[in-house]
């Protein structure tokens, strides 16, 4: 949630963040405070604007405190049960019958978070790309029921408000950009599983053979090897496709809690200093 509550505090808007726990939402803060003094340091903000971004920050005691939002994000973890249980929690909570209810889902059907509300017209997709703060693209994803206003609403929120650039997509795993990003994340996960390549071979080969910016195994470790198997798992549900199941090495780095960069070793080592 952290990345996102900050372009919304930096676009000027009143931002209300709600976390698991207190703790929880110290921590964002304190991140959130720790990204723009790096964007102040680096020339791309005044130090007044970042003051003014960090003071439309306000930390919601429970969920009761986003009654009165006109727009709501969910943002947690990428598992069907946790995303429909707080979209059934948000319907009894948000007032405003015209509000819209939005996931940040990278692969979860929206018709599913939809549908545990009473206003499954008013839910749509939003899936920003991290860092939420530098890459500009949003995915617009609409289910069946999502009504022309609600696309409309979304799409100037993401776009004229946050300064991205949107898409729309349907509402299918892995929608536009991990239908096609997964499978080529995974095909680097097995060659480096069959000692075919190593990590680092894989990843150089790609940046300055193929000028990406960053190797797929770099690129899956930042954005994390579980949420990595989440998606591939939710695509090879709706497809069953081999192409797209979890490789054993993925599956047991997961189990092992080596993520990636957020837990300073994935498939590679990170300085967590």
């Amino acid at each position: 949630m952290q990345p996102f509550a900050e372009v919304c505090a930096r676009a000027g808007l009143d931002t209300v963040v709600c976390e698991a726990d207190a703790i929880a939402a110290r921590t964002a803060r304190d991140r959130v405070a720790d990204s723009l003094d790096r964007a102040v340091r680096r020339g791309e903000l005044a130090p007044e604007a970042a003051d003014d971004a960090l003071a439309r920050l306000v930390l919601a005691g429970s969920p009761d405190d986003l009654a009165d939002r006109q727009l709501v994000v969910e943002a947690v973890i990428e598992n069907p049960d946790a995303k429909t249980e707080i979209f059934a929690a948000l319907d009894k909570i948000v007032e405003d019958p015209a509000a819209v209810l939005a996931t940040t889902t990278s692969s979860i059907p929206v018709m599913r978070l939809g549908m545990a509300t009473s206003r499954a017209d008013r839910v749509v997709g939003l899936h920003f790309f991290n860092p939420v703060p530098v890459l500009p693209l949003v995915e617009v994803v609409t289910s069946l029921h999502t009504s022309p206003q609600t696309v409309a609403t979304a799409t100037e929120f993401a776009t004229a408000v946050l300064g991205k650039t949107g898409i729309r997509s349907q509402d299918r795993a892995g929608f536009v950009v991990n239908a096609l990003l997964i499978p080529y994340l995974l095909a680097a996960v097995r060659m480096a599983e069959s000692g075919f390549a190593t990590a680092t071979a894989t990843d150089t080969g790609m940046e300055l053979g193929r000028a990406h910016p960053v190797g797929p195994l770099k690129l899956a470790d930042l954005i994390g090897l579980d949420t990595v198997a989440s998606i591939a798992e939710s695509l090879h549900d709706a497809f069953r496709e081999p192409l797209y199941a979890p490789p054993p090495l993925l599956q047991r780095m997961v189990q092992a809690g080596l993520l990636g960069r957020k837990s300073g070793r994935g498939l590679h080592t990170y300085d967590q200093g």
